[in-house]
């Protein structure tokens, strides 16, 4: 059996999990995140936990069973305390600056990027170049922290660009005289 779908996800205090027609829904006040669960996954609700089997043991189905425990598991997770990813802008002039909720990026180019803040995501500057990225969606705290870094990815001479906080960039040599 798969050892991380048949660990139990634990349900904290204030937040309520639903499972209908094959989509699991997790909600906790207004803030409401759901998944479609596969049909050969069974899904059962007691004393504050939740437990998912599967139908067979069929290579993929296995597969299934520790994907679903695990995206339930990070909705509960990100309802409950959040995620959030740090990115670090390196380079002369480089830097963020929030306009509302859309973040203004200055990054050597002829122009300004800016940048919209999809549903569910916030920004917070806590420098002009340090940006966090706070959301219960945990794909999606990921997938705009992957599209504000392309703006700009770190380059390998001189390090410049947008990096995410825990990110080693390994610089090159360069060129060297004759």
């Amino acid at each position: 059996m798969s050892r991380i779908g048949r660990m139990p996800i634990t349900v904290p205090q204030g937040i309520e999990v639903k499972f209908e027609n094959h989509v699991c829904t997790v909600s906790k006040g207004k803030d409401k995140l759901s998944q479609k669960i596969d049909p050969r996954i069974d899904f059962e609700q007691k004393d504050g936990h939740i437990e998912l089997s599967r139908q067979s043991n069929d290579k993929e189905v296995r597969a299934l069973h520790g994907l679903y425990r695990a995206l339930i598991h990070n909705m509960i997770v990100g309802l409950d305390q959040g995620f959030s990813k740090t990115l670090r802008i390196e380079g002369v002039g480089y830097k963020a600056e929030l306009k509302g909720k859309d973040l203004v990026l200055t990054v050597g180019l002829s122009h300004t990027v800016e940048m919209q803040a999809p549903e569910g995501i916030t920004f917070e500057l806590t420098k002009p170049t340090e940006i966090i990225i706070k959301g219960a969606d945990k794909q999606l705290v990921g997938e705009t922290a992957a599209k504000i870094r392309a703006v700009r990815p770190p380059e390998p001479y001189k390090g410049k660009g947008i990096r995410y906080a825990d990110e080693v960039v390994r610089l090159k040599e360069g060129k060297t005289g004759a």
